[in-house]
């Protein structure tokens, strides 16, 4: 088991993090905006799961090679780049979209599309990566199980993570009348894809 006091310092050193703006909220804006607060559920889900992968990863040693291997770690950071570009290009594209096809805009959105998306947004992060294998070894005790120190703090992540998105999609959902507007829809479109866009512009720059 993982002393209480490590978990609150690891959920304390974590949390800059999870409050940073990142391609998870952006995601969330752009959907619960789009089509409703149904649409968190897809996202944090995808959010989550990508955290889970992290930590099994890490577990098995698989992001140690990866961190320690300059090609790997160029390789994840340009196909994590890629994704996010290329989800900022057509999160602007379809800001850009001519208000006289509403039909369009409007089309049911499928919640495993919006999963997949959260999924490798975070699933393609680098950065994710690295707080398993440089943040998490400080707050894990060598005379206890490894693999349950990880799940307990990884589990602790996911909360943290998810109180954090609900707290937005409060405030979002707050907001539903100014949302609901197809100016703000667009600006909030493109302050998404500039999000996108500049997550992936630094991550082949770092």
């Amino acid at each position: 088991m993982v002393h209480p006091y490590a978990i609150l310092g690891f959920l304390a050193a974590v949390l800059p993090l999870v409050a940073t703006p990142g391609a998870s909220l952006a995601l969330l804006v752009q959907y619960v905006t789009d089509h409703g607060r149904r649409q968190a559920l897809p996202v944090i889900l995808g959010t989550v799961t990508g955290l889970y992968i992290h930590a099994t990863f890490a577990l098995a040693g698989l992001s140690a090679l990866v961190m320690h291997s300059s090609q790997a770690f160029t390789a994840v950071k340009v196909i994590g780049a890629a994704y996010l570009i290329g989800l900022g290009l057509w999160t602007w594209r379809s800001a850009m979209a001519p208000a006289r096809a509403p039909a369009r805009r409007y089309l049911p959105v499928r919640s495993d599309s919006v999963y997949t998306q959260a999924l490798l947004a975070n699933l393609l992060n680098p950065k994710a990566a690295s707080i398993y294998l440089t943040l998490v070894p400080q707050f894990i005790d060598a005379d206890q199980s490894f693999d349950g120190q990880i799940l307990i703090l990884a589990t602790a992540h996911a909360l943290l993570t998810t109180l954090w998105l609900l707290a937005w999609t409060v405030l979002i959902r707050r907001a539903s009348r100014v949302l609901r507007k197809l100016r703000f829809k667009r600006t909030a479109a493109k302050i998404a894809a500039v999000v996108f866009l500049a997550l992936g512009i630094r991550t082949v720059a770092t």
